[in-house]
């Protein structure tokens, strides 16, 4: 194979498409620039020296890959590279710059970890490179021969580097001493190093992904936030720098006065990432399509990250008519989940995965750096996330310089002072009294009984033309409740249906022509839905406030009446296993019924929380201490850079109470699907069950694995993957039909 010779072209760096290291390092040093001015806010005392260390680690990171036996490799000649690590070979020319001790040491540390953690590398090279009375096959310093050193120094030059030829060094040694000396995140040192390791893992993962841009918040796309006068929080938010708890009521547009306060921020402080945090999947899908309408800019500056992103944007692609390709998808997908959107909406299980320390945390504690957390339904987590919350929160503003606004409808003064304490110093925004009485728009009506016992109460108001809400808290009595209602144009929304249908049925509600919605709790949070009237079964008192909100919401239909059961059906006691809490709601009902004639008065709903929350319970605030004990330990003793704990990684994974299952009925569908590579659309039939049922299920063997494979054109080598067949009918109006048997045919499991 003939190659040009020239300094710069003979190097490769990547392979399919060939790229000279020129180009890449030039390609990183272009996202570097535009680092500096997205994340300016870095919680160092010199970040002059930490971009200028940036840019050495970037120019000489991949220097390594100019080994003879590594250039075959790439060219896909026959090679003796022996599986070795190129970022290894990179400190070579390191160990040759005028640098002084502490800078090397930051720029050795940086390359190390620009693809493998410390425990591997020093693996390795203890296996390969050791010295010390030690028989190897390879010699470190024999293979740094094997370098095109001209061709590096060359490259080095261009940008402003000279060398002076030092003595050999011991790889082993280095790494061994790097090993023994790498402390915990929260020591000043380690900190740096972090975010050093995470800036070049950026640079380098965007430039190879072939982004040149990363788009920031300008003051433009703010304009939305004035198509009407503020309300007083509103101008309040505007005008305050630092952290902020606001409480307001629902339909008041705290997001606006989240965005509001951000406005000011980054007119004050300047850029940084921001992070809008809600609870659920479906909130995030729905504030993804209101911000990105809301900010009208030519470049997309709104993104997401959740588990179900891909499956969200393949249903999107669905709607468009034109032709979109899987390329586009991908990178749709990937620009999501990088730093190429200044805004980002996620659960706050993704950000967790930072401070747990799973692979790449570095990454993500670097886009934190400076940045603007704002948590929107703060209220709406039980106590093992709400602790994970906490010692997140405290972290990052400790640590990373992060500000927080944090806003509520309901939240108990024992939670707040939790997140007072973690946040530190902080400015209360509360709606005044004035709001509140134009928010007075529900009324409350205890009923005796069941609700299932009252479905022609509900059907004559679907009969006289009402829009009609009936939230239940179990799926199976969510389905009998739709079944024994009648109407052409009604909905079921609950937590058993795969993506591809909740998808269908959320896009649906959008309608105004969907008279009756039959829910679970998945109702609760973010669906910009308004009806007329509510029926729900009992619930916490937040629960039922967050469903209330989903009855007159824009505030133009008077007083609507808000239906309450007094009666739990039995398996309610397995969605909400604290009886004091609804006992203690019901009780709080009836004082508003009968000292406010059922009328809910939203500014007096914080006495009436922490009168239902007075503190977690005995078994809440045992998670809630436990969680937030062995959190902090483990951020305060054990996380480091370079270093991953399996053992957290499965405590991060363990808290996820779900398993996906493929309903026997849609087998030949995925089948169909996997096939043909279609992926995403394939996981987009599953659907999830709570782990307790799932092991039930499985020892009576009405659960079972079966596996699907494809082969590929390129290499055709045989892919398969293994997923679980529940044995239970699936409607894709009904959901999953737990009660109902199904057997499948025989040749399903071909």
């Amino acid at each position: 194979m003939e190659i040009e010779n020239t300094q710069e072209s003979r190097v490769l760096a990547k392979s399919d498409p060939e790229i000279t290291l020129k180009q890449h390092i030039d390609d990183c040093l272009l996202i570097c620039e535009q680092l500096q001015q997205c994340i300016p806010n870095l919680p160092i005392d010199n970040p002059e020296l930490f971009w200028q260390i940036l840019r050495t680690c970037i120019i000489f990171h991949d220097m390594g890959k100019a080994h003879k036996e590594f250039q075959k490799l790439l060219r896909k000649i026959r090679n003796e590279w022996y599986g070795q690590r190129h970022e290894l070979f990179s400190l070579h020319f390191i160990n040759e710059l005028n640098l002084n001790d502490y800078q090397k040491e930051l720029v050795f540390f940086t390359i190390l970890g620009h693809h493998k953690d410390l425990p591997i590398l020093y693996d390795f090279a203890y296996t390969n490179y050791r010295t010390d009375d030690f028989d190897s096959d390879l010699s470190f310093n024999d293979e740094c021969d094997k370098i095109d050193e001209v061709a590096i120094w060359s490259i080095a030059k261009e940008f402003g580097y000279n060398h002076t030829p030092q003595k050999d060094f011991d790889i082993y040694k280095l790494l061994r001493t790097e090993t023994r000396n790498n402390t915990v995140v929260i020591e000043k040192l380690s900190l740096l190093k972090t975010l050093l390791v995470g800036a070049m893992k950026q640079c380098d993962h965007l430039a190879s992904g072939g982004i040149h841009h990363l788009q920031m918040i300008e003051q433009k796309d703010f304009s939305f936030l004035y198509k009407y006068p503020l309300y007083q929080h509103q101008e309040k938010a505007s005008e305050t720098i630092g952290n902020v708890i606001l409480t307001a009521p629902t339909g008041s547009g705290k997001t606006e006065t989240s965005f509001l306060w951000l406005k000011k921020q980054i007119e004050t402080k300047g850029q940084g990432r921001i992070f809008y945090i809600l609870p659920y999947t479906a909130s995030i899908n729905a504030m993804y399509e209101r911000l990105n309408e809301d900010i009208q800019s030519t470049n997309n500056k709104v993104g997401m990250i959740h588990s179900k992103l891909a499956q969200y944007i393949e249903n999107k692609m669905a709607e468009d008519t034109s032709a979109v390709g899987e390329a586009e998808k991908k990178q749709l997908t990937e620009d999501f989940k990088t730093l190429v959107t200044p805004v980002k909406i996620a659960t706050p299980f993704q950000l967790l995965k930072n401070i747990f320390g799973l692979k790449g945390f570095e990454k993500g504690m670097f886009e934190w750096a400076g940045g603007y957390f704002i948590f929107d339904e703060i209220h709406a987590y039980d106590a093992r996330v709400f602790a994970q919350i906490i010692v997140l929160l405290k972290f990052v503003t400790q640590y990373l310089n992060v500000s927080v606004h944090i806003m509520t409808a309901t939240l108990p003064s024992f939670m707040k002072r939790e997140i007072e304490s973690a946040i530190g110093e902080y400015t209360s925004i509360v709606a005044d009294k004035k709001l509140y009485e134009l928010f007075t728009r529900h009324k409350i009506i205890l009923q005796e009984g069941l609700l299932i016992d009252s479905i022609s109460k509900i059907q004559e108001d679907i009969d006289n033309g009402k829009k009609v809400l009936v939230v239940c808290n179990t799926v199976e009595q969510s389905q009998d409740v739709y079944n024994s209602l009648e109407t052409n144009c009604k909905v079921l929304l609950h937590g058993s249906f795969n993506s591809n249908d909740r998808f269908v049925k959320e896009n649906a509600l959008k309608s105004d022509d969907i008279k009756l919605l039959v829910g679970t709790q998945a109702i609760e949070v973010s669906l910009d839905i308004d009806y007329d009237v509510i029926y729900t079964e009992p619930a916490p008192l937040d629960a039922l406030i967050q469903r209330f909100g989903r009855v007159n919401r824009k505030r133009k239909k008077g007083i609507c009446p808000c239906y309450v059961y007094k009666e739990q059906n039995e398996k309610d006691k397995f969605i909400y296993k604290d009886e004091n809490i609804i006992n203690r709601t019901i009780q709080i009902l009836q004082n508003i019924e009968k000292t406010n004639r059922g009328i809910i008065k939203e500014y007096e709903m914080q006495k009436a929380i922490d009168f239902v929350y007075p503190d977690w319970n005995e078994d809440n605030k045992k998670d809630f201490n436990d969680t937030k004990n062995y959190l902090t330990y483990a951020i305060n003793n054990e996380l480091k850079p370079l270093e991953y704990s399996q053992e957290r990684e499965d405590d991060y994974y363990k808290q996820f109470d779900g398993i996906k299952v493929l309903p026997i009925s849609l087998v030949r569908n995925y089948q169909n699907y996997y096939m043909n590579k279609q992926f995403i659309k394939a996981d987009g039939l599953l659907l999830s069950i709570r782990e307790s049922r799932f092991v039930g299920m499985i020892r009576n063997e009405e659960i079972e694995r079966t596996h699907f494979a494809y082969e590929s054109e390129k290499t055709k080598k045989l892919f398969e993957k293994s997923v679980f067949i529940i044995k239970r009918k699936y409607d894709s109006e009904l959901g999953l039909l737990i009660n109902e048997t199904d057997l499948g045919i025989e040749n399903n499991f071909d």
